[in-house]
């Protein structure tokens, strides 16, 4: 994995000797948190983890036995530790985070942010007593793997009519953030940072990059609600009622920004560079 100069320049001398956790260590978004930290140089990474011995953990990483689901599995997790990534589980987030604070924990890094979903995590993250900094991220490109079904089975994507624009995020991108602020010093603390992905692209655009880069039969069909969340509930069962919903939520739309590119130095992954990379779903 090479570094791009805003990476390089984390925190130069320090790293080696910082002891960060990552829960949700084999999750994900987790996982390649681990993997960034390791190319930054980071000494003593620790992962949170329910099954270590399957873990299949970068050499040099500690795996801690442990789940964020029952806070009384935690104990002695967070000894030593300076900073931790805080996979998101809102249900037990004030327990964990009062642990971490009890433990020393100077900084959490949080994928939460200002969309209605993801309230109850920001507001356990804020009122934690714990250094913080919110991860607000776009609509994850990999959210689209849903597509590959009725792709594959009717050669379009039935949704209800939308006209405007996203900027989806690749899991990849959130992660490499999420490192570089683990790595870096106390500026980040108390920051909100709305990531996204480089581009705003309407759903039909993403269909087609999709038609475009796989090379295959891909329509836009326009649906309704009802139609929309039978096509996916192959994919989705029970969820696909709410995904359906929230295109219709405000929040749902969100401008492209460069936070990406002004944190970590990469300009962060297309649309098409994600498709072309997992182009397998789609065929």
């Amino acid at each position: 994995m090479s570094l791009t100069s805003a990476e390089l320049s984390v925190m130069p001398g320090s790293l080696p000797g910082m002891t960060v956790l990552v829960t949700g260590a084999t999750g994900n978004i987790g996982r390649k948190v681990v993997d960034h930290l390791v190319a930054l140089g980071v000494g003593d990474i620790r992962a949170l983890t329910t099954s270590p011995e399957k873990a299949a953990l970068p050499d040099g990483v500690t795996p801690v036995l442990g789940y964020l689901g029952e806070p009384e599995s935690l104990a002695g997790v967070f000894d030593g530790v300076e900073r931790m990534y805080l996979a998101p589980l809102p249900s037990t987030a004030v327990d964990v985070l009062e642990l971490a604070r009890a433990a020393g924990v100077g900084h959490v890094v949080a994928l939460a942010g200002d969309a209605s979903w993801w309230a109850e995590q920001a507001a356990a993250v804020e009122n934690s007593g714990v250094g913080w900094t919110q991860l607000g991220p776009g609509e994850f490109m990999e959210n689209y793997a849903m597509w590959a079904e009725q792709i594959n089975r009717t050669g379009a994507v039935h949704e209800p009519e939308r006209h405007v624009a996203q900027s989806p995020i690749a899991m990849d991108d959130i992660a490499r953030v999420a490192a570089v602020v683990l790595g870096s010093g106390d500026e980040h603390l108390g920051k909100r940072y709305p990531i996204t992905g480089p581009e705003a692209v309407t759903r039909q655009q993403l269909v087609q990059t999709i038609a475009d880069v796989a090379g295959v039969e891909a329509r836009y069909v326009i649906s309704s609600p009802e139609e929309a969340v039978r096509e996916l509930r192959p994919t989705m069962g029970d969820r696909a009622q709410w995904y359906v919903e929230t295109l219709t939520d405000p929040a749902f739309e969100q401008p492209a920004n460069t936070l990406v590119a002004e944190l970590t130095g990469y300009p962060g992954t297309t649309f098409a560079q994600w498709v072309a990379d997992n182009v397998g779903l789609f065929r």
